[in-house]
């Protein structure tokens, strides 16, 4: 698992865009994980896309993560389930997978993400990082709640909710270990090269905290 860029393909984000076509784009962008997050569709009418989108990924070497279905990450062998606060606890969720299956939780205090960590998850998404219109409800934490989570959590810290090119360097800055991002990829003009941006800030970013860090 590479969290570095880790793109969330939504149909709604999308906006017509097909999501093969999508993830095309990521991969030629150099994204490693990506999750497939769909709100609407029953999981009957999700299957045939979520299929080919495993597959895919399977022959590129790109981890798979389903958003909130147990159900369909099981049934499509997927490498993990990706849960939010209203979805099945960590807890429960994790007797249910295969083992090896990859358990991501979303979270938005340090209690949340404590919980998480001590009920199983194996990484923990961090958000909102800044105001998103995918999630106008979600509430505001700012880097600063990676800053405070990064001396806590053992597995991977990704911020995610409203990061741009512009301010993944804060975000990375204050800990992560990389970044989620919806419609900054899904509704791009040009999704590859909104993978790659992001990937250069972020090396960028790693680059210069690495150097500002004092010598022994």
């Amino acid at each position: 698992m590479d969290p570095t860029l880790y793109v969330i393909l939504d149909r709604a984000a999308a906006r017509g865009r097909d999501l093969t076509d999508l993830l095309e784009s990521t991969i030629a962008g150099g994204c490693h994980m990506v999750q497939l997050r769909e709100k609407e569709w029953p999981s009957g009418r999700l299957w045939p896309l979520a299929e080919r989108l495993r597959a895919r990924c399977r022959a590129a070497g790109v981890t798979f993560i389903v958003n909130d279905r147990v159900d369909l990450a099981l049934a499509l062998d997927a490498d993990g389930v990706h849960l939010g606060q209203d979805d099945l606890p960590p807890r429960v969720a994790r007797p249910l997978l295969r083992r090896g299956m990859i358990l991501g939780l979303s979270t938005h205090s340090l209690e949340q993400a404590r919980a998480g960590q001590a009920a199983g998850a194996d990484y923990v998404a961090v958000g909102s990082m800044f105001p998103t219109a995918t999630k106008p409800d979600f509430r505001l934490v700012g880097p600063e709640l990676i800053r405070k989570l990064r001396g806590e959590i053992r597995g991977p810290l990704i911020g995610i909710g409203g990061i741009t090119p512009d301010t993944v360097a804060d975000v990375i800055r204050a800990g992560a270990d990389g970044v989620a991002v919806i419609s900054a990829v899904c509704a791009a003009d040009d999704p590859a090269a909104a993978t790659r941006g992001f990937l250069d800030a972020i090396r960028e970013a790693r680059r210069a905290t690495v150097e500002r860090r004092p010598g022994p």
